[in-house]
């Protein structure tokens, strides 16, 4: 039996009463690697915030490695590396000004900051202010702090998105490096066959709901050869999914 790494009991979040997130349970397994997938507004960017420390449910309890958020948040915080779908970067900071930040508060020094920098291209960006790179060097900055001292649990929203083919095919064999030293992967996409490529198990989520659940080959068993596509079709009530690239 796999130990249970993180686990989501009886999750509530609602905004202003709307309701976001309704009385969700998810277990996650030490090393498995999951996706989160669902339209806009499915409740992907608010479950990963919660596990994050970022908000704070509603109600119910978040649990990472055995430890919850408002016991200890130092020790849950090294437990985790999250990859924000946006981040406001400070004007002027070079990639390795800020990389150097993220990895003093990580107890690393400036060679862990190179050498994260340079597993994702970005060593020789001199000068140039983060703030000014391109949507995809932004995102491959975000992924490189996320990765910094191999963080048990590496939670990511949407990490694919304004990246090249190269760098998605990069991000792809990264990921699945940090898969095979143990990580657990958890991460959110629009994109089918990134889920496809990279996770051992899919989580559907609509309107703060779980609607699927269940491991890749066991979804491309019930739907067809078209597999994930062909969920999300029925799902969301799509025609068809097909070449979609939701």
């Amino acid at each position: 039996m796999f130990e249970t790494f993180v686990h989501m009991d009886k999750v509530h979040k609602s905004f202003k009463g709307k309701t976001v997130i309704e009385e969700l349970h998810l277990s996650i397994s030490r090393g498995e690697s999951v996706a989160l997938c669902g339209g806009n507004g499915a409740g992907k960017s608010t479950l990963l915030r919660m596990l994050a420390g970022i908000m704070r449910p509603t109600s119910g309890t978040i649990a990472v490695n055995g430890l919850r958020w408002g016991d200890d948040r130092r020790r849950y915080a090294r437990q985790i590396g999250f990859m924000p779908d946006d981040y406001r970067f400070t004007p002027g900071l070079t990639a390795m000004d800020t990389m150097i930040f993220w990895a003093k508060l990580r107890g690393l020094g400036k060679k862990s900051a190179a050498d994260a920098l340079d597993l994702v291209g970005l060593s020789d960006t001199g000068s140039k202010p983060v703030a000014s790179f391109s949507k995809g060097m932004r995102q491959r900055v975000l992924f490189a702090q996320a990765m910094l001292a191999e963080p048990p649990l590496m939670m990511m929203d949407e990490p694919t998105n304004g990246l090249d083919p190269y760098w998605m095919e990069s991000f792809v064999g990264l990921v699945r490096e940090a898969s095979a030293r143990g990580q657990t992967i958890l991460f959110s996409t629009h994109q089918l066959q990134i889920a496809e490529a990279l996770a051992d198990r899919i989580v559907f989520l609509r309107d703060g709901h779980i609607v699927l659940d269940g491991r890749r080959e066991d979804i491309r068993a019930a739907y067809g050869d078209a597999g994930l596509h062909e969920a999300f079709g029925q799902l969301f009530g799509l025609s068809s999914a097909h070449g979609s690239g939701v």
